[in-house]
């Protein structure tokens, strides 16, 4: 174990020593990676934010359901049993076309006007509320019950109150996809970048090469080195890009406390918490060990 860890120390030093010859190149390698990483990694701050955002916007779902105008009202009231029946742990509340009526003028002050339209044009309701749902997934079963309350007789119209919930979780699934679509595009950069990268010092440092195989050099004893500027280069890249997408949230948040103060809320985006960014830091790092892999398993078998 010993040996082992002394064999990664001697390579983590010899990768610095390589960045130390030609530290303007590797800072510029880094800016590009840094800047190929920042939009993804924008992007996981803003679903970060809104994720548990949306998954608190849980709401009492409402069906309402309207009673055919020629359906007599003894029938209508009769529906109360079989909308038990269907819907066990709602709350049932039954309304009365003239209850309706008055709700209407109370609201919308056009007592008036309504009072020329001489018989009640509203017919019987039944409004079912059910406990809250979050996500579209636990929204499917509100489509399966409102698709049997239809099916009862006399039912003219049945209608959901909260499908907007369903509409912002699958607008947020949208996103995600979008998101790591745009990321994989990006992670290739990135791999092309540090193989790129890696390619050059391969050529630069071709003869020290030569001469360490000629000395008895084992590949992997070659290789390591190499594989540690790789993992450095997508570490720091990741840092800047984590520290950039951190900065800009500052004028975005100005920007969103505007528009927040119509609505009566005080949303701000934070930056990412300590275990998600350490995750994107071990995975710029590994699109940066993949790159120099495969520039190194390319380029320095041809040395062989």
């Amino acid at each position: 174990m010993t040996n082992w860890f002394r064999q990664h120390g001697f390579a983590l030093a010899a990768a610095l020593v390589h960045v130390r010859r030609a530290p303007g190149s590797f800072l510029f390698n880094i800016l590009v990676v840094a800047i190929a990483l920042a939009l993804p990694f924008m992007g996981m701050t803003l679903l970060d934010n809104v994720r548990p955002l949306s998954e608190q916007m849980s709401v009492d779902p409402e069906i309402s359901l309207f009673i055919k105008q020629d359906v007599p009202r003894d029938q209508a009231a009769s529906l109360a049993t079989p909308l038990r029946e269907l819907a066990r742990d709602a709350k049932i509340i039954f309304v009365p076309r003239e209850k309706a009526l008055d709700n209407l003028k109370d609201k919308s002050g056009l007592t008036d006007v309504l009072a020329t339209l001489g018989d009640n044009p509203l017919p019987d309701s039944y409004i079912v509320k059910l406990d809250a749902f979050r996500t579209a997934a636990t929204g499917l079963d509100v489509d399966v019950l409102a698709e049997q309350l239809r099916l009862l007789p006399g039912v003219d119209t049945v209608q959901i109150d909260s499908a907007w919930v369903k509409r912002l979780a699958a607008l947020i699934n949208i996103l995600k996809l979008a998101l790591m679509l745009l990321a994989a595009t990006l992670g290739t950069v990135v791999v092309a970048v540090v193989f790129n990268t890696i390619r050059l010092q391969v050529l630069t440092q071709r003869e020290e090469i030569l001469v360490s195989k000629l000395i008895g050099a084992t590949d992997t004893f070659i290789h390591r080195p190499f594989y540690y500027t790789g993992a450095l280069l997508g570490l720091c890249a990741g840092g800047l890009a984590l520290g950039g997408v951190a900065l800009a949230l500052g004028p975005l948040n100005t920007a969103i406390a505007e528009f927040a103060r119509l609505y009566a809320s005080e949303f701000r985006l934070a930056p990412l918490s300590a275990l998600p960014a350490a995750g994107l830091l071990a995975l710029s790092a590994s699109l940066g060990l993949i790159g120099a892999v495969l520039s190194v398993q390319r380029h320095l078998a041809k040395l062989s």
